[in-house]
């Protein structure tokens, strides 16, 4: 027992830094040791503060709501010592803990652990001390992450739920398996109610081309909410749109499964489509053709380009009112791409101001409608398959040659080892220097018939994937193909962006179309018609 008549006021903080030490009652045994070291020095604990699942390794002490307390505490003297469980409670970071330790010392407050003892910086070893602790300790919470890393991502390429929340559209249930506690652990299996929901945001977002607040609001009004009942968020939709476990994967940082079919919720057309528009709709992404939004009538907006200076042209809405016979007012509007460049800085474009919207979409409509038509009158044997049959031939005959090259010169090089040996035995008739020459010879030769090989065999493998796409890209266009004369603006808004890269209009009329890949890979030999390539009459400019 201490020998001072004025007991010290201790602060005591206490700290967690994972929901499972929450969970096991670390903090109440931090306070128990706290409470009978206090009771031992003969001090009396004034005022505590409790940290549950903040990690003092992640967690800098100027985010710490416990530590920036404790030092306004310290500020005004309300307390002679702060004591903790051990001294990694008050951090694990190596370039700051150590210098939070001194600034409460150089306050004169003194700094106990109850398994370590006082912390003193009376000496410079008492500094390199402090120092080394807490690099030990940043150490040891690096290798802790090291290894939950190492175990998550063994877990997920197992393809198994690696623990936490369970995602939205699935559900958890036992299946048998066990931790090394013999413990149940959980696996994912679909929530085919939530998964209906999942379905309709993708098909919103790909088809119909709503924004992540257009879907919060569309979900809303059609009741669907989340598992606490409450509406999704902005966020909440396009961490959803992101997440590959919709695909069947499972993820942990760098980490993931093979595809697990079972899992899959949404195809990969649909999810790829969503990433491509997700980008494409970014501040950052410069060459933005997809429709910020599918809203209004008009079928182009976005990505329709003057033809003279290359500027994007926008949309603007007039109208002209008329007297009806019944005395009533009505207004027609009128919508015009404009070309801000014409209207603004004259000089930059020598094009015509504006294009009637509908005529435009119009014609544009008519050359989809046209693709359509040739989808369906050839087979996709005449209008795939012939196209890579060549070419996948010669390919296929490329690597032949070069494997068998290449073996060619392997079986040369063996042959020069084994005359080396013979050199080495002294029965070989080849002198060294020749037998040097000829093997380094021998090795370059095979060398570069092995990167041919490798060149040949990538070039086969993209070959066969190109294919692949072109095969699914062929599917896209047939299922929208079906649906596009009876789509609302929105979805035909969609599938025009999908299949046209953009559309340059120049004055009168005349038009030039960018097919993405997805189009033109299928050969369609895609030409509008004579009668779209004929000038028009210029209209009045505004």
């Amino acid at each position: 027992m201490a020998n001072n008549n004025i007991k010290k006021r201790v602060m005591c903080l206490y700290r967690v830094s994972t929901p499972g030490q929450v969970d096991h009652d670390d903090i109440p045994l931090q306070k128990q040791a706290c409470r009978e070291f206090c009771d031992k020095m003969g001090w009396e604990i004034v005022d505590s503060r409790l940290e549950k699942g903040v990690s003092g390794f992640k967690v800098s002490a100027n985010d710490r709501d416990a530590i920036i307390d404790i030092r306004e505490a310290a500020l005004k003297k309300t307390f002679d010592v702060l004591l903790v469980y051990m001294f990694d409670r008050l951090g694990r970071k190596e370039d700051e803990t150590p210098f939070i330790v001194q600034w409460f010392i150089n306050q004169g407050i003194e700094v106990w652990s109850v398994t370590e003892g006082q912390q003193k910086i009376e000496q410079h070893v008492d500094k390199l001390l402090n120092y080394i602790r807490y690099w030990q300790a940043q150490g040891e919470s690096e290798k802790t992450s090291t290894r939950v890393k190492e175990a998550h991502a063994q877990v997920t390429s197992a393809g198994h739920f690696r623990g936490g929340t369970c995602p939205f559209g699935y559900r958890l249930e036992h299946k048998g398996r066990l931790n090394k506690k013999d413990m149940p652990l959980n696996e994912l299996v679909v929530d085919e109610c939530e998964a209906e929901v999942v379905k309709k945001i993708f098909d919103l977002y790909v088809s119909h081309g709503y924004g992540t607040l257009r879907i919060c609001n569309y979900l809303a009004e059609h009741n669907l909410m989340n598992r606490r009942g409450e509406r999704f968020t902005n966020t909440t939709i396009q961490n959803m749109l992101k997440r590959p476990l919709y695909i069947g994967i499972l993820k942990s940082g760098d980490t993931q499964s093979n595809e697990i079919p079972e899992l899959r919720i949404i195809q990969q057309g649909m999810f790829d489509s969503a990433q491509r528009i997700m980008q494409e709709r970014s501040q950052d992404f410069a060459d933005r053709r997809i429709p910020l939004n599918t809203k209004g009538s008009a079928l182009l907006s976005g990505n329709v380009f003057c033809g003279h200076c290359g500027a994007r042209l926008t949309l603007t809405t007039n109208g002209k009112k008329y007297t009806r016979k019944d005395g009533g007012v009505t207004t027609t509007p009128k919508m015009r791409y404009v070309c801000y460049n014409k209207t603004r800085h004259p000089d930059r474009c020598d094009g015509q101001t504006g294009y009637t919207a509908h005529k435009l979409d119009a014609v544009v409509e008519n050359v989809v409608k046209m693709i359509f038509q040739k989808v369906r009158a050839q087979p996709k044997e005449a209008i795939i398959e012939k196209q890579f049959e060549s070419r996948l031939a010669m390919y296929r005959l490329n690597l032949t040659q070069a494997v068998s090259a290449l073996k060619n010169e392997q079986e040369v090089l063996a042959m020069l080892e084994n005359e080396v040996i013979k050199v080495i035995q002294g029965t070989s008739s080849l002198k060294p220097e020749l037998l040097n020459k000829k093997y380094d010879e021998a090795q370059r030769a095979a060398a570069e018939k092995k990167a041919i090989a490798e060149q040949c065999e990538r070039e086969l493998a993209d070959t066969q994937s190109l294919l692949n796409q072109v095969r699914k890209q062929y599917s896209d266009v047939v299922s929208w193909a079906d649906i596009f004369a009876q789509s609302p603006i929105d979805v035909k808004k969609m599938i025009v962006s999908q299949m046209i890269e953009s559309v340059r209009v120049s004055a009168n009329y005349s038009i030039e179309l960018d097919f993405r890949a997805s189009v033109q890979q299928l050969g369609l030999d895609i030409d509008m018609d004579a009668s779209e390539k004929q000038p028009r009459a210029e209209e009045p400019e505004l």
